[in-house]
């Protein structure tokens, strides 16, 4: 391990206190931030942040304090405050967790590639330069940009049980966008929207297809412009991955969090229309519908080998051939409820708790080229890429909107339609699953904002998916 976690671990073996189990988790994270809109270079931006929170356990009531100073001295005050809490909480707790199990687990998880030197601020800015220099210059394009975030991630673990956990990563999120825009309308066209994320650095970039998208997403852009609204009526609907992500997210991900069905959510991000007494047997979809907690895909932006409670991550089927099987919770949730779960106790920085949160969560690649699926459908629209979003608070009944939509008539794509909008209720949505792409439409993405908890947590999530077909869905257009 290296040089800062020889001088935590002598740190954390020096800390005093008469807690039955005590931990702390020291996240340290930078980030780097290039963009150029309308040709001209902004200023580039740059973060760097660390602290740690230290947690306790005394007579089965669990507490936890943070901080950023990573002094002897600081990090004893902040677990004697953490004690302190779980000392005058005694008697008022809900839960006695003196059962809950200690992960005893050592892993060092570093990402390949991880201490390579990033790029200098002029390299990335001659890119981004170039890029949008691709970009026509037409008077109805009225904007654009292009950028990359950068982000490195250490996080380091240990408790009084001999934990030793250390995880260390890197993100890239480039982003291309073009609005379009005459007297009479405005439409927007992007790469991936805020969706095009994965794990690794450079290197990522060609695989990701974004440098030289940008005279694309511009001439797709016009048109929109052009394009006449997305007609009204049940039609077949064909999703690409860069919009399927979405309606995973919010229709299985966000529902299947255990503490929301437990009811920890209900004040703030809601509840689910899941039951606890659901799992092993709801039809959640068709038997075409395969869905996967996966941390091990490589560059997905979720794949880590130990959550933040220390559990190990492995591959399990939520939904295994459209029957629910089992919830996105952690260990705490698993032992509240007694079901089983995954390693998906996560927190979004050293001053936030660990909490059930959705990681990479994959719909599992069918056997119809993209081709086929178009093939396939008699009467129908293809939607690519989320526009706007809106979901109840038990997550069911939905309306997401799309950037780019093309009509499909006796099996071959036609013309373009903007305003591509679809709504249903998630309970029968997945049930009408009729057509599930293979590996060749099947694509790694994610988001970097994914909303939850009080006070808030912002956290990345990885999602892959191939492109998928709906049967009869309710789609619409917006205003004349």
């Amino acid at each position: 391990m290296f040089a800062l976690s020889d001088t935590l671990e002598r740190r954390f073996a020096a800390l005093k206190t008469t807690a039955d189990f005590w931990s702390l988790r020291h996240v340290q994270e930078s980030r780097e931030s290039y963009w150029v809109r309308r040709r001209v270079a902004q200023a580039p931006s740059f973060g760097d942040d660390a602290g740690a929170m230290l947690s306790v356990r005394v007579a089965g009531v669990e507490a936890y304090a943070a901080t950023s100073d990573l002094s002897q001295a600081g990090l004893q005050a902040a677990l004697e405050r953490a004690e302190q809490m779980a000392r005058a909480l005694a008697g008022h707790n809900l839960l006695d967790l003196s059962d809950l199990p200690h992960p005893v687990e050592q892993s060092d998880d570093v990402m390949p590639g991880y201490q390579q030197a990033q790029a200098s601020a002029a390299h990335w800015f001659e890119l981004l330069m170039a890029e949008s220099a691709l970009i026509p210059r037409d008077a109805r394009l009225v904007d654009s940009h292009v950028g990359l975030t950068f982000t490195c991630h250490e996080q380091i673990y240990l408790n009084s049980a001999g934990a030793r956990l250390r995880r260390a990563q890197r993100y890239v999120f480039p982003q291309v966008g073009v609005t379009a825009s005459d007297e009479h309308d405005s439409q927007s066209r992007s790469f991936g929207g805020s969706h095009l994320a994965r794990q690794g650095g450079a290197e990522v970039l060609p695989q990701l297809g974004v440098i030289g998208s940008a005279a694309r997403i511009a001439d797709e852009a016009l048109q929109l412009l052009l394009a006449p609204n997305t007609p009204n009526g049940a039609r077949d609907l064909l999703l690409m991955p860069d919009q399927m992500i979405l309606q995973i997210h919010e229709s299985i991900g966000h529902p299947l969090e255990l503490d929301r069905i437990l009811g920890d959510e209900r004040n703030f991000a809601g509840t689910s229309f899941i039951r606890q007494e659901d799992f092993g047997h709801y039809p959640y979809g068709s038997a075409l519908l395969n869905v996967t907690f996966d941390p091990s895909v490589p560059g997905e932006l979720a794949s880590y080998s130990h959550d933040d409670d220390g559990t190990p991550a492995q591959r399990q089927y939520l939904i295994r051939d459209g029957i629910l099987q089992r919830p996105l919770g952690g260990a705490l949730s698993q032992w509240r409820s007694g079901l089983s779960g995954v390693a998906n106790s996560r927190a979004c920085n050293w001053n936030r708790p660990p909490i059930d949160r959705m990681a990479n969560l994959n719909l599992e690649p069918g056997d119809q080229r993209l081709a086929e699926l178009i093939g396939g459908i008699e009467h129908g629209i293809l939607m690519s890429n989320n526009r706007s979003w809106s979901i109840d608070d038990a997550r069911n009944k939905f309306q997401f909107g799309c950037e780019w939509g093309q009509l499909i008539e006796n099996g071959e794509l036609k013309g373009v339609v903007k305003n591509p909008n679809y709504r249903g209720i998630s309970a029968q949505f997945w049930r009408d699953l009729k057509a599930v792409g293979d590996a060749s439409t099947f694509e790694i993405l994610g988001t970097p904002y994914c909303g939850k908890g009080e006070p808030n947590q912002v956290i990345r999530v990885g999602h892959a998916s191939p492109a998928c077909v709906f049967a009869d869905i309710d789609v619409f257009g917006g205003a004349a």
